[in-house]
């Protein structure tokens, strides 16, 4: 059966200076139902285009689309409403505000039925129910991520951004985070994945890209660039 894009990005082009860009015309496509990773070496640009999605830097050459209509450098909350959620590598959370409270603050822009959006979490996320008076620095780095993780989920997006979700993370922890990961896209919410662990990625994707010095370098099946020789030599092969 034929999917249709749900993100499709067209000669993006975006940087933190004017003038000085980091991404030169990158192109990436999220179909209905995928999961998409971004790998690529340090520097490449990958948390460079999930902020520009978001609108968190400016796009400054390039469009991106969601479900076929433009939407390049819309504010960050219109980008959320139209059905896009983030859970960016670091500051995630806030550690000093209860689960309950960081979940509240996720909710921002549900209007009716915030109530029922919150249970719905909390029953997704049975371990968030039961400590959800708990302040979110208490809890481990895997469960971190489990709540920024519900926090970007509450707006019941369509597509979830997710950038380096493993990082500093123990291999249990890992793993834990992949299986929610897992759940969410079964649930029929498609994934772009930004992620170091480029092995992982790429084993539990659809499809990939690999980036490099902002610029596409490769794209493929995931299991297929896995056993790209370009790919093990441009990358896989240094980790």
């Amino acid at each position: 059966m034929m999917t249709k894009p749900i993100l499709e990005c067209n000669g993006i082009a975006a940087g933190y200076v004017k003038g000085l860009n980091i991404l030169q015309g990158v192109d990436v496509v999220v179909n209905e139902g995928e999961i998409v990773s971004i790998i690529g070496p340090n520097g490449a640009g990958k948390s460079t285009l999930l902020k520009a999605i978001m609108s968190l830097i400016k796009v400054s050459a390039g469009r991106f689309f969601v479900n076929g209509e433009e939407k390049t450098n819309l504010s960050t909350h219109r980008i959320v409403m139209e059905g896009i959620g983030y859970v960016p590598q670091v500051a995630n959370v806030f550690p000093s505000l209860t689960i309950d409270e960081n979940l509240e603050i996720g909710s921002w822009s549900i209007k009716r039925n915030k109530k029922e959006a919150l249970t719905k979490i909390y029953n997704d996320f049975p371990m968030l129910g039961d400590r959800k008076k708990d302040k979110a620095g208490n809890l481990s780095g895997g469960q971190r991520q489990i709540l920024a993780l519900a926090r970007a989920l509450i707006t019941s997006p369509t597509l979830l951004l997710l950038d380096e979700p493993s990082a500093g993370l123990s291999p249990v922890a890992i793993n834990e985070v992949f299986t929610s990961i897992k759940e969410i896209n079964d649930s029929g919410v498609s994934i772009l994945l930004v992620e170091q662990n480029a092995k992982r990625a790429l084993s539990f994707s659809d499809r990939g890209y690999v980036l490099d010095q902002g610029r596409n370098a490769y794209q493929g099946k995931g299991e297929e660039l896995l056993n790209d020789p370009r790919v093990i030599d441009l990358y896989l092969g240094k980790l």
